[in-house]
């Protein structure tokens, strides 16, 4: 990983934290909707917020 203070470190993970949040909530949107219709997008939102979580993790045991 690259040299990143530990500041730079936190507002990154407040920022990645924030966009899992926000990636769920639309994620039980869409899924209250048609799925068929958006599977694509459901699905899609799945791997990114999977990808989110390990970056946050990662963050995490950077800054332990």
């Amino acid at each position: 990983m690259g040299t990143y203070s530990q500041r730079e470190l936190n507002e990154a993970k407040k920022a990645i934290d924030s966009l899992v949040s926000k990636s769920q909530k639309a994620k039980e949107s869409l899924a209250s909707k048609d799925l068929q219709r958006y599977k694509g997008q459901l699905t899609l939102l799945t791997n990114r917020i999977k990808a989110l979580e390990i970056a946050s993790e990662l963050i995490t045991n950077e800054l332990d």
